[in-house]
């Protein structure tokens, strides 16, 4: 039976992803959208790279699995999902080597996990960073050397969702279900605790805010649905775009009835609109994935 578990969170974090900028100014990676503001971006790219890192560092993850045998860095041809999470999880291209009978091609997977961008929830307004390295010029007596850095701290959004049917599974090739929910398992967890090394500092991705739950298709019903409103007060979450997508249906199933959220006290003052749509389906972060995990160990009958 298909099975598709969807979440969209939101964590605070600072300056997450750099592009190449220009000059000495290090430029901040940005969108810019019709209310003409500019949000900044970190990319599925670098949300990937993360837990993919923390995977083989907490979990042991194998991560010896590239080489450049056809003049391109790719995964091994030997090696198949039974021998990578990184290869089951998020997918893999191999392309095929062009000889006299052949044209050559490529063997593809696409991700069983699919990542969205995060994208700022507050918009960019131009703070910039004035750095030097000051000390360590003047122990030999001379200029410091000068850089703008561009500097954002906002809370961002991101949405993953995993289509449970396909995990472990890849042509003729399949692991047990045991492994299949140890590798769905340990990426919540990583989800979880999720961090970022950048320019020196270690940012917390992890969420303050989830929704999402397990649903009869893998669709990401909340991307694009997040929206945060400020005053005095705090942050609230915009709760109207979310109530709409809470009551659509899909084949008969009111998307509501298999919806979860999890929210952190303190960090937005209206938890109690979620309180009054889903009751005590409203959880803490951590309860929210506890739940998901009960969920997961159902499906895969572990």
């Amino acid at each position: 039976m298909k099975k598709g578990l969807t979440v969209s969170v939101i964590f605070k974090a600072q300056s997450l992803n750099y592009g190449e900028g220009f000059g000495n100014i290090s430029e901040l990676k940005k969108v810019s959208r019709g209310d003409g503001n500019q949000y900044t971006v970190a990319s599925r790219q670098c949300i990937r790279y993360d837990i993919v890192r923390l995977g083989a560092e907490i979990f042991n993850w194998n991560l010896q699995v590239v080489d450049k045998s056809k003049g391109t860095v790719q995964f091994k041809d030997e090696l198949t999902i039974a021998d990578s999470q990184e290869m089951d999880l998020f997918g893999y291209m191999k392309t095929g080597k062009k000889t006299e009978s052949s044209q050559g091609g490529s063997d593809t997977r696409s991700a069983v996990i699919k990542l969205s961008n995060a994208i700022s929830l507050e918009p960019y307004r131009s703070d910039m960073d004035f750095l030097t390295n000051k000390g360590l010029a003047d122990r030999i007596n001379e200029h410091p050397n000068l850089a703008n850095v561009e500097q954002h701290l906002s809370y961002y959004t991101y949405t993953f969702t995993i289509d449970l049917s396909r995990v472990g599974i890849d042509g003729e090739i399949e692991i047990t279900n045991e492994e299949k929910c140890k590798r769905v398992l340990e990426f919540l967890e990583i989800v979880k605790i999720l961090n970022r090394n950048i320019r020196g500092r270690q940012e917390n991705l992890s969420p303050v805010f989830a929704i999402g739950g397990i649903y009869n298709i893998a669709n990401p019903y909340f991307l694009g649905r997040i929206k945060l409103n400020s005053s005095k007060e705090g942050f609230k979450i915009d709760t109207k775009v979310i109530d709409d997508v809470l009551e659509s249906t899909f084949l008969g199933n009111n998307i509501k009835d298999d919806t979860y959220v999890g929210i952190n006290e303190g960090c937005f003052i209206n938890k109690n609109k979620f309180e009054e749509k889903l009751g005590d389906r409203v959880l803490g972060v951590n309860s929210f994935f506890d739940n998901l995990i009960k969920f997961v160990k159902k499906y895969y009958g572990v």
